[in-house]
């Protein structure tokens, strides 16, 4: 009885440990970001990981939310989609996504609004990844940007 108890346990360890880190639902984290102070003229990078089980995450139907919260200045806050490149899609997809902003239009890049409040803004970015069956990931946020008033 003592010998089914423990081989039960560790048959339980074992399957659990084994499990499928990939969902239906796409996850999303943040890896990293270029730098927390943006000036005028600059360039900011985010890095972020995704895996996905069903390789569903395409350009035409899939998209990743973007939101700019600055609680200092409301008027400042956007909401916006950015479109993914297109590339090949396989089951237990994983990745990364990198994207790219510039700080008062640097040329071929989607350009961040500058402060609206005459002053520097602190703002948090926050990203979610929606598939083509329209699960949507958690949402994932960077930390503190400085965005300098020009």
């Amino acid at each position: 009885m003592r010998y089914t108890l423990l081989f039960s346990i560790l048959l339980l360890l074992f399957m659990s440990c084994n499990k499928d880190k990939f969902s239906s639902t796409p996850s999303l984290k943040f890896t990293s970001v270029n730098t927390t102070q943006l000036h005028n003229q600059q360039l900011i990078q985010f890095t972020l990981s995704f895996t996905d089980s069903e390789g569903d995450i395409l350009n035409n139907d899939s998209a990743l939310y973007i939101q700019q919260v600055v609680p200092d200045c409301l008027a400042s806050n956007t909401d916006s989609y950015y479109p993914l490149p297109d590339f090949p899609t396989t089951k237990n997809q994983k990745g990364d996504i990198i994207v790219t902003f510039s700080y008062n239009s640097v040329v071929g890049y989607t350009s961040l609004l500058t402060p609206q409040c005459q002053k520097n803004d602190t703002a948090v970015f926050r990203f979610a990844l929606r598939d083509q069956a329209k699960h949507v990931s958690d949402t994932v946020s960077s930390p503190p940007i400085i965005l300098y008033y020009p």
